[in-house]
């Protein structure tokens, strides 16, 4: 990555740390004043793509391009697990500096390369990165020769395009918030969890970023809002808060920024909607009325109060008013040009030639695009400009959500300083609809608005027990997590309640639209958006314990048991070697991390500091040294070591219960404790005995299969489900007994059969990991034909040999059914029950 700004007078103060210095001698070297940072931010390390791979296309030296693209994936690769990117990074280490992930400052031209980058590459030869350039001087730096090359995938247009589409997605799912009017909050990195709740005029680039991307409607309700901020304040301030209603912490200068014209003019040419040239025509009249100055065109320190600023920036001809002038002159030859053209950040238009007299790259075969996220409508092409409404000029003028954006940034609220004057009276309007220059013959005569989208919530708040209570103020706060002694972070992020004395949770309700594809009885629901006041991400899930939970029933919060799905707990005993000799050393005979199991179990809080657990590991081992030295002394007679205890594993399998008539009830055993519990306790789970059935479609099974065996497995396949079950013997439930059926599916035919049954056809229906619920179409029957007394309890599990293999391996075998929380008769869909 490159660093954020280098002092070409004095030198490169930040060369001892690059990798061309290795090998140097430091003792000339002396670092004067305080060192340089290096923090640089997303968009300045990734937005070098176009500039420099159009140096090296032209000029016939991939150095350039190699290493702007070099820097856009080093970049990329450290996005977080749900596909966002920080503000700012190191350029050294490579660390993020800040968690907030938004789509403005920051970050804005980095999304904006990961695009264009595809547009001007597509159709050209990816460079060759197998033949390198004959180096003409001792000064000739071949990127790839100091690092590893770049694939050809990371060379490849398709591998940009890849990116926009993952970053978009994942932008849509945790910036994206459709309260009130559809706008980007900034959230935190990790998490996803809201953390601020602003908008900022360099974030006015993405409605033309979507528009390119033919994401056009996204684009228009994302610009209406920006278009109606202009309305308010006659430009855009830095900061404007969506939450309190006014600018953030005084930031409220606009220096003549080109990002909300940019974006109009990709709207204007995409949709050819004339409310896209009033919508200029409000932007040039507001400029040159507050920012024509004697020597030039100042920008303005303060938006509200009209104050210039002493200063003309460069980008203001060279974008503000570039853009101004292409999207009234409809007849320009870069409105009409028919080439893979795109703008830089600078709004510089760039070409690739066809041709070129000195090609150093090679003709590669297309990388095929790999799939960014799973059942995501990738738009691939642009769609035709929307039609006008009937009777209608505008249809962005007509739409039915125009007036919620200017209810989110206050328009009726304010009065219009652009009223005109017919005769002796004044027209009193407020800002109402907008631009203030659009004609009011273009809003429909009988247009209709929508209600607003404001989001349903509420809070619930658990009663407090005041035992737990006292603990809690005693401990206070988990200093490493800044969250409630009663919470607790897992290694997945998860937030795990450990009480729920006093703890308040804020619901808020969701909706899905029946082409999203989710399950029906899914469409509605309620997710925890903030849990002991700390805001969670979309994606952030809710830990409750069972014993924690307990049977908890209101109707604001009830523990259900899923009636379809449950945990099958198979606890498998770990084989060690016997044939240990005896004049081996203890180090030699236990592992380390034996070591450190049969020590005392010291309880470390999550708020100890590294370095106290480093010195707790230091005493130990010295400890450790000091035994096994006088075990080495030849005076010591060495004892046969104690056979080590067993130690078993757990694995977790998914099930299905059946469905139709000969379905029956799920045994009534005890449920195997919690897998973080079980792992260091022996305890034996309530099946021990398995009898394995091949496919048991050949014939009656042996009696002692039901009599002296817990569990049959059954391969699927070879007959139906019924005909499986009338294989087995009728039987007398006893201690020793069959308890359960396991028919064990391969995962190729789960595929295969939720491909077909979809829609739901035959009984089945699409479980976890394409697992399908058995059809039971007949009563439960004897070898005989006769109805069966005592019916069988039957459950499907996937895995095909794997699970086979793991069940005969079994020390014992449990069930773990599975709960969910419901509010108000709507599942709570990230409270996970464990």
């Amino acid at each position: 990555m490159p660093y954020p700004r280098v002092n070409l007078r004095h030198g490169i103060p930040f060369y001892v740390n690059s990798p061309l210095h290795e090998g140097s001698d430091l003792g000339d070297f002396v670092e004067r004043g305080a060192p340089e940072i290096t923090e640089t931010c997303s968009a300045g390390a990734g937005s070098l793509v176009l500039e420099f791979t159009t140096l090296s296309r032209l000029t016939g030296d991939p150095r350039f391009e190699q290493l702007a693209k070099r820097a856009f994936w080093a970049v990329w690769n450290r996005r977080s697990n749900i596909g966002l990117i920080g503000a700012g990074i190191d350029a050294e280490n490579g660390q993020w500096i800040g968690s907030y992930a938004g789509i403005g400052a920051g970050t804005d031209s980095f999304f904006e390369y990961a695009f264009k980058t595809h547009v001007l590459l597509s159709g050209h030869g990816t460079p060759n990165i197998t033949t390198h350039r004959q180096q003409k001087h001792d000064s000739w730096l071949d990127p790839n020769t100091i690092y590893n090359e770049l694939s050809a995938e990371e060379n490849s247009p398709e591998a940009f395009l890849a990116v926009w589409h993952e970053a978009h997605a994942a932008i849509r799912r945790h910036l994206y918030s459709p309260t009130h009017h559809p706008h980007y909050v900034n959230v935190h990195l990790v998490t996803g969890s809201p953390q601020a709740f602003w908008i900022d005029s360099l974030g006015a680039y993405y409605p033309g970023l979507l528009t390119l991307a033919g994401e056009v409607e996204e684009a228009i309700e994302t610009s209406l809002l920006y278009t109606a901020l202009w309305t308010r304040y006659a430009a855009l301030p830095e900061r404007w808060s969506v939450r309190d209603g006014h600018i953030e912490g005084g930031l409220g200068w606009w220096p003549g920024r080109p990002e909300f014209i940019e974006s109009n003019y990709h709207l204007y040419r995409a949709t050819r909607d004339p409310w896209y040239l009033h919508v200029g025509e409000m932007v040039l009249e507001d400029i040159k009325r507050r920012c024509w100055a004697t020597c030039g065109w100042s920008g303005l320190q303060d938006v509200r109060t009209g104050e210039k600023s002493d200063r003309m920036e460069s980008f203001f001809l060279g974008e503000t008013a570039k853009y101004l002038y292409l999207l009234f002159d409809l007849d320009h030859p870069m409105n009409d040009l028919d080439a893979a053209y795109v703008f830089t950040t600078e709004g510089h238009p760039l070409v690739l030639p066809r041709t070129n007299s000195r090609p150093p790259f090679a003709s590669r075969a297309p990388v095929a695009r790999k799939a960014v996220q799973s059942n995501a409508a990738l738009r691939d092409t642009c769609p035709v400009p929307p039609p006008p409404l009937p009777f209608t000029i505008s249809s962005t003028a007509a739409r039915t959500d125009v007036f919620h954006a200017s209810s989110l940034i206050g328009l009726h609220m304010i009065p219009n300083h652009h009223a005109t004057i017919d005769g002796e009276n004044i027209k009193v309007n407020n800002h109402t609809y907008f631009p203030w220059t659009l004609p009011t013959s273009m809003m429909p005569s009988n247009g209709t608005c929508d209600r607003l989208p404001i989001s349903t919530t509420f809070t619930i708040e658990f009663p407090n027990n005041n035992a737990l209570n006292t603990q809690s103020v005693k401990n206070g706060f988990n200093i490493v997590f800044n969250i409630p002694q009663s919470l607790d972070r897992t290694m997945d992020g998860s937030i795990l309640v450990k009480s729920l004395s006093g703890l308040k949770m804020g619901m808020i309700h969701e909706s899905q639209s029946r082409s999203s594809g989710v399950n029906p009885q899914a469409l509605e629901s309620w997710r925890v958006g903030s849990i002991a006041n700390i805001p969670l991400g979309r994606d952030e899930q809710v830990l409750i314990p069972r014993d924690v939970i307990g049977d908890l029933s209101d109707p604001s919060f009830s523990r259900i048991r899923n009636p379809v799905m449950l945990d099958i707990v198979i606890q498998l005993e770990q084989i060690h070697d016997q044939n240990q000799n005896i004049s081996e050393s203890v180090e030699e005979y236990f592992e380390e991390d034996q070591l450190y199991e049969d020590t005392p179990n010291i309880a470390l809080e999550e708020s100890i500091s590294n370095a106290g657990l480093a010195e707790y590991r230091t005493l130990l081992n010295s400890l450790l040294q000091q035994v096994t030295s006088a075990l080495r002394d030849p005076a010591a007679t060495l004892l046969p070591q104690p056979q080590a205890p067993p130690t078993y594993t757990y694995v977790t399998l998914p099930a299905v219960l059946p469905t139709g008539k000969g379905a029956h009830l799920l045994i009534n055993a005890p449920e195997a404790p919690d897998l973080m519990s079980a792992k260091t306790s022996s305890a034996t789970l309530s099946f021990t005995s398995v009898f394995f059935a091949d496919e048991a479609c050949s014939g009656r099974l042996p009696d002692e299969a039901v009599k002296q065996h817990h569990v049959i497995i059954m391969k699927r396949g070879g007959c139906t489900f019924s005909e499986k079950l009338s294989n087995i013997p009728s039987y007398t439930p006893t201690s020793k007994g069959l308890k359960l059926v396991i028919v064990v599916s391969d995962d190729k035919d789960d595929v295969e059969l939720a491909e077909e049954n979809m829609e739901g056809q035959g009984g089945s229906t699409k479980g976890e990991h394409n697992l399908i619920r058995p059809l039971l179409d007949k009563p439960q029957l004897t070898p005989s034909g006769l109805l069966r007394h005592h019916q069988v309890s039957m459950v499907i599990i996937g895995g095909g040999d794997e699970a086979i293999e793991a069940l005969m391996r079994a020390k014992s075998i449990g069930i773990r059914r599975r709960y969910h929380v419901e509010s108000q008769g709507l599942l709570v869909s990230n409270i996970f029950v464990v």
